[in-house]
């Protein structure tokens, strides 16, 4: 009875706190108390601020924020609301994390219960929110990072003090992560003292700082992962990402690691830098071409590119359909032939094309980056559309100059 009244609470403060409102929802993740808290103030009891995406562009996909701070505060402006409000222009809902931290006296593993909670509430309770269950991916920064990355990589650490209610029955897994900026390694000449001294307290060892140390954790049951960093940060250096990128190639994560030369720690989004600022614009492709965004069904495809009836030299195929959440292929072109697998080909349904060849391959045509792209069959003739069929497609593209 204890439980269904639980799940119960749990539901009504989302039904009557979840709406589109300026003011995001406050929910506390343990409606009855968090298990190990030392008092009902917000620092002991952590909760998530809710920004649902407004229901004509909601995709029905979720990410969980956890800003950084070192484990001894939280940047919540630059590293949550504004990341939860730029989620929400793809489309997509986001959980800001206010989860326990060192400096207010808790310690390993609190934060890991609390990020494993959050994802778990919101697929719980995936209905209410209008999000698909297997589409909740983490973000974090800076030592929100490393807890985005303990959350990507010890989804099924059974900690002691969980409650076991209906919420902790569901998994903790996220399916997909980015680690931003983050601290990694707990235990290398790289590692960030900082966030392992607020981190582990009193109970810190060597022993346990490698159990934090995410790079050492990744398995290949680890969600598909996105990494940025810059070269130039000196407070969490770039050996942290790389040691986690090189993990999931050892262990066959799909991953996607870049690493800007400028910017110092912890510049959130920074979309006001022409340069470092288009680091999201590289998570929203990446997200979007995971099938994250839109899980629209794809297709095999293979076949020719001609031009003026001669196969192009080289050059590339890019579909893109008609659903802008929906994820874009592109084929390379080799002596006139394409191919793609079903995996990594062009979504089922209408889109538009667009071909790009070797300005060589037109006598007397120079262009002035020997390219030529075009998004029509020939002069004139509006936008190229093809239509992809669930199974192989071989098409036959004839380009008129």
């Amino acid at each position: 009875m204890s439980r269904l009244l639980s799940v119960l609470g749990l539901f009504l403060i989302v039904s009557s706190q979840v709406g589109h409102a300026a003011e995001p929802a406050k929910v506390r993740l343990w409606p009855q108390g968090a298990p190990g808290a030392k008092g009902d103030e917000d620092k002991d009891q952590p909760f998530v601020y809710v920004w649902q995406a407004a229901k004509e562009k909601a995709n029905g996909a979720a990410f969980v924020v956890c800003p950084g701070g070192g484990y001894g505060g939280l940047a919540a402006d630059h590293e949550g609301t504004q990341v939860a409000k730029w989620f929400n222009g793809l489309g997509v809902s986001a959980f800001v994390l206010h989860y326990r931290l060192g400096s207010q006296g808790y310690h390993y593993p609190i934060q890991l219960m609390d990020v494993q909670r959050a994802i778990r509430h919101v697929r719980a309770n995936a209905a209410q929110y209008g999000i698909d269950p297997q589409r909740i991916g983490v973000i974090g920064f800076s030592a929100g990072g490393h807890l985005s990355s303990m959350a990507a990589t010890l989804f099924d650490e059974k900690l002691d003090g969980m409650t076991h209610d209906a919420v902790d029955e569901v998994s903790a897994r996220p399916d997909v992560a980015a680690p931003t900026y983050a601290v990694i390694s707990m235990i290398d000449e790289f590692a960030h003292s900082g966030s392992r001294k607020n981190l582990l307290g009193p109970n810190d060892s060597d022993e346990l700082a490698r159990q934090v140390s995410t790079n050492l954790r990744v398995t290949p049951q680890t969600p598909p992962t996105f990494l940025f960093q810059t070269d130039e940060d000196t407070v969490v250096p770039a050996e942290n990402a790389v040691s986690f990128y090189l993990a999931c190639r050892k262990n066959g994560v799909p991953a996607e690691l870049h690493c800007y030369r400028p910017g110092p720690h912890g510049v959130g989004l920074f979309l006001g830098d022409p340069v470092l600022g288009t680091w999201s614009g590289h998570l929203r492709d990446w997200l979007r071409n995971q099938g994250f965004l839109s899980p629209a069904p794809r297709a095999a495809v293979s076949g020719k590119v001609t031009v003026n009836g001669t196969p192009v030299s080289w050059g590339s195929v890019v579909f893109t359909p008609e659903d802008p959440s929906a994820a874009v292929a592109c084929a390379r072109v080799m002596k006139g032939n394409f191919k793609l697998d079903a995996k990594t080909g062009p979504v089922v349904g209408k889109g538009t094309l667009t071909v790009s060849y070797s300005a060589a391959d037109v006598p007397g045509l120079d262009t002035p980056d020997g390219t030529v792209t075009t998004t029509e069959q020939k002069p004139g003739a509006g936008a190229w559309v093809v239509e992809i069929k669930p199974d192989t497609n071989k098409l036959e593209l004839s380009v008129e100059r």
